[in-house]
């Protein structure tokens, strides 16, 4: 799937890989049990989980929040990360060129970051390790959201 970003953006969250349920309809984190929306809402402070995709993508680009995943296409069977195979990366390194005002990177899992590899290793821009918004990934909502309200201090309001 292609990034959702504009050049304003100052965070980025990259995922892993978009699951069978987000490809089949062409949007980002569509599960209904994926906490990524809920996650989001309380750090940009809007209620996205209430809203249709493209007012989605409208906030979060007014939010200044830029989204992709670190991987452009693999072999899976399911949605699971733990069965991604022969993973091909995306450019990522040239895709932040096309974002100068970032602040910080977001790895929305272990997976994404593990997968992203050194890719970030020589910017100056700040990363994040949040904990999967997956309901694959067991730990309490609660605790997922104080790791995701670090988010905040990126936004540029």
């Amino acid at each position: 799937m292609a990034p959702i970003a504009r050049s304003d953006a100052c965070i980025l969250i990259l995922g892993s890989l978009p699951g069978d349920a987000s490809l089949s309809a062409r949007q980002y984190y569509a599960h209904p049990q994926n906490q990524f929306w809920k996650l989001l809402s309380a750090s940009i402070q809007q209620d996205l989980v209430s809203m249709e995709y493209a007012q989605r993508i409208i906030a979060l680009q007014s939010a200044g929040i830029a989204l992709w995943d670190v991987i452009g296409a693999a072999h899976r069977q399911g949605s699971l990360d733990q069965k991604i195979r022969d993973a091909q990366i995306n450019d990522l390194r040239d895709f932040v060129t096309t974002l100068p005002r970032l602040r910080v990177i977001a790895f929305n899992g272990k997976k994404a970051a593990a997968s992203a590899g050194n890719a970030f290793s020589r910017l100056s821009t700040d990363i994040l390790m949040l904990p999967s918004s997956s309901a694959a990934y067991t730990l309490k909502v609660s605790q997922k959201a104080i790791a995701w309200s670090a988010l905040a201090r990126y936004l540029p309001f």
